[in-house]
């Protein structure tokens, strides 16, 4: 198993900047895929942005790209989500995941293909 946790989420007005960090428990599954999705009240599950293990080929919904940027550190065994000129619309609340599975890497980011997910954390952008 890994666990996720997440921590950075908070309340901004629109304009301004929130940085998440995930930080996962040490491992023995091979980890393909680190993702960013969120869920708004009344709304499906999105993937937000998507990156694989190494800092590689990092994914963005057409609905941040620009504004998002998801890194790695190895290191410290976390992955961040720089979240800039923030809308209402980025309101919700967003769960790191990781995949283990090779799938993970095609297209968009689908719930489905990441089998780790951390709790959550709030986002509320107002106007």
């Amino acid at each position: 198993q890994v666990q996720l946790v997440e921590s950075g989420g908070g309340s901004v007005q629109a304009g301004g900047s929130l940085s998440l960090s995930c930080e996962a428990s040490r491992t023995s599954y091979i980890i393909h895929c680190m993702a960013w999705f969120r869920q708004a009240p009344g709304k499906e599950r999105e993937g937000v942005a998507r990156i694989r293990n190494g800092g590689l080929e990092p994914f963005y919904a057409d609905s941040v790209k620009g504004r998002f940027t998801i890194s790695q550190n190895n290191a410290k065994n976390t992955v961040y989500l720089e979240m800039t000129d923030l809308k209402p619309e980025d309101t919700g609340v967003y769960y790191c995941a990781q995949s283990s599975t090779y799938s993970c890497r095609l297209g968009v980011p689908r719930g489905s293909d990441f089998q780790f997910w951390g709790r959550g954390t709030q986002v509320t952008v107002s106007s």
